[in-house]
């Protein structure tokens, strides 16, 4: 492999001011579209040796047959032209959106003569003020009927307010008392819009003025006995309350803020926004974000604030878990958009923002879980997923019973090994084993080991197609048999493990695929094919092979290998906790006066029996509970 690539520009060509540049195939398509404070230190990354480049960053720069750039003023221009150039060309390996939803929001549009408020899922009506988004829209409705109660704006169309205004009869919402607007002949235009300004302004900020206001008025007129006035005072407060009610309070008042939990992996990251408002949570928004080129939590954050705020207008504040390098440029480009004042970008370390981005993280976390699961259970997806593997590895035929293992330990103590199975593109639970491996000098001989051990339940007289071709044959005697009209035969059952994997995957480079290889020929069972997925990079090792794999980015086949890579890893890792929680506590029983609380302090503390034994009465004496005369006893016992 050359060190880089021949369309590599010299060094002194490529300007030091900020720009914008583009990767380009052969064809012309833009492939990549990037910014940079200084050109020429950006670019010459993308030219480094390419045994050096993360691997998708080496198949973007290998794909393309040439760059170009643009130079700019400012560093806040590069940010606009960038974003401008990703609208406008799609660039393939440029963050790619999955925003499946539409939101529903509630709109009040200013912009009429006698506003409305209604439901709607655009976002582009002309002076419309809007409120959300909203997960729901039976959420939008039953905030409206509240609001609607203690602040009555007009609810109807734009065609039935015409006509009444014409005829001077009120629409229908009007004659039920569901519209408050001038068609009811109840108020003014100028009145109504009094009425619509206070409607927003408490929806912006939750504006408790009002519901103190409402209280003094139902006093008041239950004072001078006008107990009408009061009861419709009452009904307006408990609206009121009620609305406040439905919106959790999260931090102090007057805070307008957005609030970004991210969750991401190789693949993929989900984004959770919490809009704040008054100190309350407005509106919710999730969606996910495919990643090509590998970038960190802070050049994903400039990526999802440009497509979050387009053509939305931020709030003063907005919480992010990672600042990107170019903050003062997206804070400029931010207050752009949002026309009046600064717009700030912050992190939260502590306190009720650290909480509530605690919380926006969880949700984004089980989003991409979710994500995940939707993709895995699509039959379409699952048989296109097959057909790709097939291809992608030159199998003869698709991997119907793919097996995955994952080894797992503590320091090299408590080693233990997972094996998943998944048929048809589903994981089967009920086959998943454990391994335990009671010596092993490294990850290697680990995997040799199991490999080995799960191989020697399979026949080495007979390959898998023998194996196959047994199972199908039993099937059509069972077939003749009721065609017979005889009762049914209960099959002969196969031993545990007898079902052959028509492709075996490590979780690792290559030296643990050629170690499973070894395994597998030392077996002499034939037909299994084998892989390996490396975390890292994420890459396809075959044995043998000095190159790997590279499945495209978000192919349902590369998902589905991941997503049996994790399930072995987390099946491994359950495993290896139980038996460390299970080990500690079986020894230290023994010993008199130490109980399951103290057992566990101890299991925090030192994390395995085997460092445990190493530590010296002292050392024990320091974990919390443990006194001097209990150190000794258990070291006593640990050393029996």
């Amino acid at each position: 492999m050359a060190d880089t690539v021949p369309y590599r520009p010299k060094a002194g060509e490529i300007p030091t001011q900020p720009g914008v540049y583009r990767f380009k195939d052969a064809t012309g398509r833009v492939l990549y579209v990037g910014k940079a404070k200084n050109l020429r230190a950006r670019l010459s990354n993308y030219f480094a040796p390419l045994r050096s480049l993360h691997e998708r960053t080496r198949r973007m720069v290998l794909s393309a047959a040439g760059v170009e750039w643009t130079v700019v003023a400012t560093d806040i221009e590069s940010l606009q032209l960038e974003y401008t150039w990703i609208k406008e060309f799609d660039p393939p390996f440029n963050v790619k959106f999955r925003d499946d939803k539409t939101y529903p929001f509630m709109a009040v549009t200013l912009g009429d003569e006698a506003p409305r408020v209604m439901v709607t899922r655009n976002h582009r009506i002309k002076g419309a003020k809007y409120f959300g988004p909203y997960p729901k829209i039976w959420a939008v409705r039953d905030t409206i009927d509240l609001m609607i109660k203690a602040f009555p704006i007009r609810t109807c169309s734009d065609s039935s307010y015409k006509h009444a205004m014409q005829t001077g009869r009120p629409c229908f919402p009007g004659q039920i008392g569901r519209c408050g607007g001038p068609c009811s002949g109840k108020v003014t235009i100028e009145e109504h819009r009094a009425v619509v300004d206070d409607f927003v302004a408490f929806m912006a900020g939750g504006d408790k003025r009002f519901v103190t206001q409402a209280t003094k008025n139902m006093k008041a007129a239950a004072e001078r006995q006008d107990y009408e006035a009061a009861a419709k005072y009452r009904d307006q407060l408990q609206a009121l309350e009620a609305v406040l009610a439905k919106s959790a309070v999260v931090l102090r008042d007057k805070v307008d803020a957005d609030l970004f939990g991210i969750e991401h992996d190789e693949l993929a990251a989900s984004v959770q926004q919490f809009i704040v408002r008054g100190g309350r949570i407005r509106g919710e928004r999730s969606w996910t974000v495919d990643k090509e080129i590998d970038i960190d939590t802070g050049e994903l954050v400039d990526t999802i604030l440009l497509q979050a705020y387009e053509g939305e207008v931020p709030p003063k504040e907005i919480i992010v878990p990672a600042l990107p390098d170019d903050t003062d440029e997206l804070e400029a480009w931010l207050g752009e958009r949002r026309g009046r004042g600064q717009v700030h970008l912050r992190t939260a370390q502590r306190g009720e923002k650290a909480a509530l981005m605690s919380t926006a993280t969880m949700n984004a976390k089980n989003n991409l879980m979710l994500y995940k699961t939707r993709r895995s259970s699509d039959f379409v997806a699952r048989s296109q997923a097959l057909t790709d593997i097939q291809e992608a590895l030159g199998m003869t035929d698709a991997p119907l019973r793919m097996e995955c293992y994952d080894v797992s330990h503590l320091q090299g103590t408590n080693i233990v090994a997972s094996m998943v199975v998944f048929e048809d593109g589903l994981a089967r639970k009920d086959q998943y084993r454990r391994f335990s491996i009671a010596d092993s000098t490294d990850d290697t001989e680990s995997i040799y080991q199991v490999i080995t051990r799960r191989l020697a339940y399979l026949k080495t007289d007979e390959s898998v197609e023998a194996v196959a071709a047994e199972a199908k044959a039993a099937l059509e005697a069972q077939t003749q048999v009721f065609a017979e009209g005889e009762g049914p035969v209960e099959p002969e059952k196969k031993k545990k493990f007898a079902y052959p994997p028509n492709l075996l995957i490590v979780d690792g480079g290559q030296p643990q695929v050629n170690a499973a290889a070894r395994a597998l020929e030392e077996s002499g069972v034939q037909g299994i094919f084998l892989a390996g997925i490396a975390k890292r990079l994420e890459e396809i090792w075959l044995p043998d092979s000095d190159y790997p794999v590279i499945l495209p980015r978000g192919s349902e086949a590369l998902f589905m290998i991941q997503r049996l890579r994790d399930e072995a890893h987390r099946f491994a890792i359950t495993h290896q906790r139980s038996r460390r929680k299970r080990d500690i506590s079986s020894v230290l029983t023994e010993v008199p006066g130490l109980g399951p609380s103290r057992v566990r302090e101890l299991l925090r503390h030192f994390g395995s029996v085997a460092e445990l034994k190493k530590a010296d009465v002292t050392a024990i004496s320091e974990v919390k509970g443990i006194g001097p005369l209990l150190a000794e006893q258990i070291r006593t016992t640990l050393h029996r």
